[in-house]
């Protein structure tokens, strides 16, 4: 089981992930890409790593704009999975 993380976890976290924002109980980012091809493209490459790492991110498709958000639901908020993940996220973007 993952723990919670405090405030200050956040904190650390998200100047590692700047472009991921704290919400109440998860965290959540919007990818924008040129089309709706690109942006099914990127969700396949979501799920592939949420398969992986057996965390699964709730996901919003919205023509070529994709909005992500994690958390450990049976923890009841994040958790370091959620950022680990976020940032396996991030590498399908760079």
């Amino acid at each position: 089981m993952a723990d919670l993380l405090n405030a200050q976890d956040i904190k650390d976290w998200l100047k590692k992930l700047p472009e991921w924002d704290y919400e109440k109980k998860h965290i959540e980012r919007t990818f924008e890409f040129d089309d709706f091809s690109q942006a099914i493209e990127f969700v396949n490459g979501v799920a592939e790593i949420a398969e992986e790492d057996d965390h699964h991110p709730e996901i919003d498709i919205r023509d070529s704009k994709v909005r992500l958000s994690l958390s450990t639901h049976s923890e009841g908020g994040v958790t370091d999975m959620d950022f680990e993940v976020a940032e396996k996220i991030d590498t399908l973007v760079e």
